[in-house]
């Protein structure tokens, strides 16, 4: 996580620079600020501040990984990565529903975005508690 934080906050501050200079060059060009280039490089700055202060945050409280130390070999970072679903139908569900809300937000229709935002919420639910359905097994069964 080292290395993560590190170029989020890198690419951080050279937003924040470009963002001040954005701002003073098109108020210097036209007598005032262009606002929508200015507020998107600064919810760009704070997005990457986000994600590098949570990577920064993360890294302090992990061991360094093999790709973070200087002297790590490829074979440290082998093993089980982690768990994969084989097969889920969920991403499709999310995918639709999100279609849905989007042509709802494109005709601006509040009935069919309301539908989609539902949808969005129960198909995101679905995904992540996918393997947490069903009965649960205890010690003592």
């Amino acid at each position: 996580m080292k290395t993560e934080w590190k170029i989020f906050l890198t690419v951080g501050a050279f937003l924040f620079g470009v963002t001040i200079l954005y701002g003073a060059w098109t108020a210097g060009e036209t007598g005032r600020v262009e606002w929508v280039g200015t507020v998107a490089l600064a919810l760009s700055f704070l997005l990457c501040s986000m994600c590098g202060g949570f990577f920064w945050f993360v890294s302090r409280r992990i061991d360094l990984r093999p790709e973070d130390r200087p002297d790590g070999e490829i074979a440290d970072g082998a093993g089980e990565v982690g768990f994969f679903s084989p097969g889920s139908y969920w991403p499709f569900g999310l995918a639709l529903a999100a279609t849905v809300g989007g042509l709802g937000l494109v005709f601006w229709q509040m009935w069919l975005l309301g539908v989609g935002a539902v949808a969005v919420i129960l198909a995101a639910c679905g995904l992540l508690f996918e393997y947490y359905s069903g009965t649960r097994r205890t010690a003592e069964h």
